[in-house]
């Protein structure tokens, strides 16, 4: 059984999440802000981020900074310029959630075109990775940091179909491990790939459109290990890739 967690868990920090408008993403950026984070909203949607940042306000909740970036465009700059915004608007940064995640169709390798692997390996590798070197000097000033990768099952066990998807995905588990050994001499940051299994979101509709809901895990069930690893409880644990399975049994 997860743990349960205050309500001021993450009371005093700045968490930045990525694909903040829907699904994992905004399901994380309301139970971070509910656990008394300041929230970094980041998506491409201005009225989607509008939507959240509201939806935060109106409970409440510390009031976030809602920033709109597009992933599959963002130059080294405008990362930089990003970090140099948090730095700016909230003075602080203690994790990053990287939700954000791209996905075509599943199809067979002969049918897939080398676009559709450029622009899934770029949001759902590259930009983790950029982001994450943009903000790392705000971390490493941080008493205690976390940065999360959310990954996908078929990143860890290859299946028929899901080649640029899967391929792009498996990427981010090589990236933890090379973080986390890089910054061991950072003993207070860390890195980890949390894989949220089968949950309701509107990616998992997408690739699973005959699934009935009540065979996915609920977002809310999610959100305990989400907190666990992005806060203080998690200290001193990285570069670790955690499976969940968070279906009913």
């Amino acid at each position: 059984m997860m743990q349960t967690f205050d309500k001021d868990y993450l009371a005093g920090r700045v968490v930045l999440v990525t694909g903040a408008t829907q699904g994992i993403g905004r399901e994380t950026a309301l139970a971070a802000a509910g656990h008394g984070a300041t929230v970094v909203l980041l998506a491409r949607s201005v009225k989607g981020l509008e939507k959240v940042y509201d939806e935060i306000v109106a409970a409440g909740l510390p009031e976030p900074l809602a920033i709109p970036l597009d992933l599959l465009k963002a130059s080294d700059d405008e990362f930089n310029t990003l970090a140099f915004q948090i730095k700016q608007a909230v003075g602080r940064l203690d994790g990053i959630v990287h939700c954000a995640s791209h996905f075509y169709a599943l199809s067979p390798l002969v049918d897939q075109r080398i676009d559709e692997w450029m622009n899934q390996y770029r949001i759902n590798t590259v930009a983790p990775f950029a982001l994450t070197r943009a903000c790392l000097p705000l971390l490493k000033q941080a008493a205690d940091a976390s940065v999360v990768f959310v990954g996908e099952t078929h990143g860890q066990r290859p299946g028929p179909f899901w080649g640029a998807f899967g391929a792009s995905k498996a990427g981010l588990g090589y990236l933890v491990k090379v973080a986390a050994n890089e910054w061991d001499v950072w003993p207070q940051l860390r890195a980890n790939l949390l894989v949220p299994g089968p949950v309701n979101s509107p990616q998992r509709t997408r690739t699973h459109p005959g699934e009935a809901k009540s065979e996915r895990g609920e977002l809310a069930a999610l959100m305990p290990h989400m907190l666990y690893w992005l806060g203080q409880a998690s200290a001193g644990r990285s570069g670790e890739i955690i499976e969940l399975d968070l279906r009913p049994s």
